[in-house]
């Protein structure tokens, strides 16, 4: 999930419709007041016009300009421009006075209540920093932090990732050569992946040769790189072969789909997800998972914060939060061991530990069974009785 989704989401769960609902009501009252404050405008300023019109009449015929201009005060006077303006501009400001208030109320303007003493590896910290900034092409910060942190350069991980943006600069250039290359040397690796990225590719360069280079080329390159996929995708094979025969006119041709900008896109993000995978490492940036998850969790995490405001020494020692945060599915990256003896979640103080008998309990469980380890234990589930030494820990 994307930082992005995550802000929505924390939007949604923070219930803004109370906000929304006083924001359409300012902007109404605006609308309306600017409409008004316009007619009174416009009202006064036709009555100025008369009033000029009458003033510059025919010089043959003399008007009274004293009578005129006493006309026009009392029109004016009648009118009440000011008074308009003013009531309607203090009726604009009394909602918009509200909706600060109302802003304040809904929104918790120090975040920080919701920090906690948690212990941190800060070295696994600034690599997963360092790492973000390669997978952006950031890679003289990504270095940068690295030295003053003192940090151990990861200088495969950087290369690769330096080869990666490599290959993305030059297809925005239009140059699949260098992908062409990398997937070559990676074939098998990207079969085992189920990935068809190969022939995409050489698909793309076959629109392109077609275009630029004419019918010849295009089909040369067809019996050369082609040819190959012909067994497991026929079907493909045979569109890209009936645009032969609408060399020059393509994008009106049945196969237009094939010249959408954004297939280029798409591959450069199929390709980015597929490198990562024969990195070893997640498509989407750990920091950014990170980030995303503690979005989405703050707002439980403020609340329970400001519940135990009287506590916060407790808050800041406590181990475990007294309530579950809930996350979504797309955070869950691992199976999560729940006691059946004491109901509590494994963690890395109390983990979960396999008897031989193929049972499971957490550690501080089984501690408690064999008396601190001075003795032989029954399993709670069957028959078995085990030692300590027996029990192996099991890893989530």
């Amino acid at each position: 999930m994307t930082v992005k989704r995550s802000i929505v989401i924390l939007i949604e769960k923070m219930e803004l419709s109370n906000i929304k609902d006083a924001f359409d009501r300012v902007a109404k009252k605006q609308k309306l007041s600017s409409s008004k404050s316009q007619e009174v405008i416009d009202q006064v300023g036709r009555e100025i016009e008369d009033a000029l019109a009458k003033l510059q009449a025919d010089p043959a015929s003399p008007v009274d300009q004293k009578s005129i201009l006493m006309e026009l005060k009392t029109k004016l006077s009648i009118i009440g421009s000011q008074s308009q303006l003013e009531g309607s501009q203090k009726e604009l400001n009394m909602n918009l006075s509200k909706y600060p208030r109302l802003l304040e109320k809904s929104f918790n303007p120090d975040i920080s209540k919701a920090y906690r003493n948690v212990d941190f590896d800060f070295h696994t910290v600034n690599q997963i920093i360092a790492s973000h900034f390669y997978r952006q092409g950031l890679f003289d910060i990504g270095e940068c932090l690295i030295n003053e942190a003192g940090e151990p350069e990861d200088t495969a991980l950087k290369s690769q990732f330096l080869e990666m943006f490599q290959i993305l600069d030059a297809m925005k250039a239009r140059d699949l050569e260098p992908a062409l290359n990398w997937v070559s040397n990676n074939r098998e690796k990207l079969k085992q992946n189920g990935s068809n990225l190969e022939l995409k590719l050489h698909r793309l360069q076959f629109v392109e040769i077609l275009q630029k280079g004419g019918r010849a080329d295009a089909l040369n390159y067809a019996r050369t790189y082609l040819a190959p996929f012909a067994s497991l995708h026929m079907d493909e094979i045979q569109k890209l072969m009936a645009c032969l025969l609408w060399v020059g006119r393509l994008d009106s041709s049945p196969y237009s789909e094939l010249m959408v900008p954004s297939l280029w896109e798409k591959l450069a993000e199929e390709l980015t997800r597929q490198f990562c995978s024969l990195l070893g490492q997640s498509y989407e940036s750990p920091l950014s998972v990170a980030i995303a998850a503690g979005i989405e969790g703050l707002p439980t995490l403020l609340k329970l914060a400001n519940v135990m405001a009287a506590k916060k020494q407790e808050w800041q020692a406590m181990k475990q939060l007294p309530v579950p945060v809930d996350l979504g599915r797309e955070f869950q990256f691992h199976s999560i061991f729940v006691c059946p003896v004491s109901r509590d979640q494994g963690s890395e103080e109390n983990p979960p530990m396999l008897m031989p008998c193929g049972h499971v309990l957490c550690k501080q469980s089984i501690m408690k069974l064999s008396k601190s380890s001075t003795r032989m234990f029954k399993c709670p589930y069957c028959p078995n009785e085990s030692t300590v030494g027996q029990c192996m820990q099991l890893y989530f």
